[in-house]
């Protein structure tokens, strides 16, 4: 009777276990984004950005899967939001919420679809953030100077990092 028990326990312990596995995880979304910051901007300029030549690439994974996760809340809660409004159906051509994101044989995951589709857009848009700003910051530092740049944006190791931050919140 306790092994029965115990399996019962097991099993439904391992459900949200299976539940979470069929998407990427926020370590391989940012991993890829990471992938992508470094090709489009130069690995210099990438080593700038994150800190330190060694660590670069794991400091940019941990900040980008922290905001991958933030982003996906954040898609969640607007599609919440939207799931929730009386006027959907007005405003995307009289079709219900499950109607407008549902997807597959039934169209009854129209809330994953929508946070997914959430997620990704705001994942694009800082990602093309972050590299038109890295790319500007490279051209201004390469036309400043290393020395003066750094000075520029407050003498310390961290320059290009504030320029980029700085440039792309002004871009968003």
């Amino acid at each position: 009777m306790h092994r029965i028990a115990l399996l019962v326990v097991l099993a439904f312990a391992a459900v949200p276990a299976a539940f979470a596995a069929d998407g990427p995880t926020p370590s391989s979304q940012a991993s890829t984004l990471c992938k992508q910051q470094r090709t489009a901007v130069g690995t210099t300029a990438f080593q700038l950005l994150y800190g330190g030549s060694a660590k670069a690439y794991g400091r940019s994974v941990s900040k980008l899967a922290s905001t991958v996760q933030s982003d996906t809340a954040n898609a969640a809660k607007q599609c919440a939001a939207e799931r929730a409004d009386a006027s959907f159906g007005t405003a995307h051509d009289g079709k219900t919420f499950q109607q407008f994101y549902g997807a597959g044989s039934h169209g009854n995951n129209g809330f994953g679809q929508c946070v997914s589709a959430k997620a990704k857009a705001l994942a694009d848009e800082q990602q093309q953030s972050t590299i038109g700003a890295a790319k500007s910051c490279k051209a201004e530092r390469t036309q400043m100077g290393a020395t003066a740049f750094t000075k520029a944006y407050g003498g310390r190791s961290n320059a290009f990092g504030k320029c980029v931050s700085k440039l792309a919140k002004a871009g968003q």
